[in-house]
């Protein structure tokens, strides 16, 4: 893998930490960092020690979008370019990727960062975070499944208002409205988003990643096939060394240990 100082990467009991690393910027993306996103992102999927990704932001932000100064760069990509090979890789990864991914937001979530938030499994916040839908400030469409996540979470009243306002909501707003999990006071939010991932980490793998597909595709059915679809991931669960674990441990009455098998 290429070697990026724009991804902050560790993995300690499980959790590999993905930090965006731009803090002078906001974290806001270039093409260096969106790649090197995509490559770690892969990377997680194919390392089997990888049991849960946390995407976090170095510094004050957790990402303000889009670095217009590439943007608008006479030599630079285009607009469109930038969505189809900077963005669309990442929410695709993100949704693919068959562990839990928990997205900790530190600060402002803007634009294309707080579309890739909102596209990963778990999001919690800091309590003094906020999201801005800040497309339409600029002239531009909301972009990185913006309009597909956002409608889901909130309604489509409120996301199309959101969307064609650009205003701040805060993350106790978020919260309230059904936009993200949880918020953490900042003072404990480091060790209240390390409990979590690290309990994320613990748990039966495989069935989190066919709870996860199978949430990616429940728009698309109606009730019969969602049902089938469910029957098939069951059939798949119960043949995991972790389900069998499970049961195991309720009959011991203890712990479950958990291997991701």
């Amino acid at each position: 893998m290429k070697e990026s100082t724009y991804i902050k990467f560790s993995l300690e009991g499980g959790v590999a930490t993905l930090t965006l690393n731009r803090p002078d910027v906001f974290n806001s993306f270039n093409r260096e960092m969106a790649m090197a996103l995509q490559e770690h992102l892969r990377a997680c999927q194919q390392k089997e020690e990888v049991r849960a990704v946390l995407l976090t932001g170095e510094g004050k932000a957790f990402c303000a979008g889009q670095d217009l100064a590439e943007a608008t760069d006479e030599n630079g990509p285009e607009i469109s370019e930038i969505v189809v090979k900077h963005y669309n890789p990442i929410i695709t990864l993100i949704r693919g990727l068959e562990k839990p991914v928990i997205a900790a937001v530190n600060g402002v979530a803007a634009g294309a960062g707080a579309n890739i938030a909102l596209a990963c499994d778990i999001v919690v916040a800091k309590e003094s975070a906020s999201f801005i839908q800040a497309f339409s400030k600029i002239g531009l469409i909301p972009d990185s499944a913006g309009t597909f996540f956002l409608p889901r979470l909130v309604g489509l009243q409120r996301a199309s208002a959101l969307m064609m306002t650009g205003d701040k909501v805060s993350a106790k707003e978020a919260l309230e409205m059904g936009m993200i999990y949880k918020t953490f006071p900042d003072e404990s939010f480091e060790a209240e988003v390390s409990e979590l991932v690290q309990r994320m980490a613990k748990m039966p793998t495989k069935g989190l990643a066919y709870t996860k597909q199978l949430l990616n595709c429940t728009f698309s059915f109606d009730l019969k096939g969602q049902l089938d679809n469910e029957a098939t991931h069951q059939h798949k669960a119960g043949q995991t060394e972790d389900f069998k674990e499970g049961v195991q441990a309720f009959i011991e009455k203890r712990k479950p240990n958990f291997k991701g098998q």
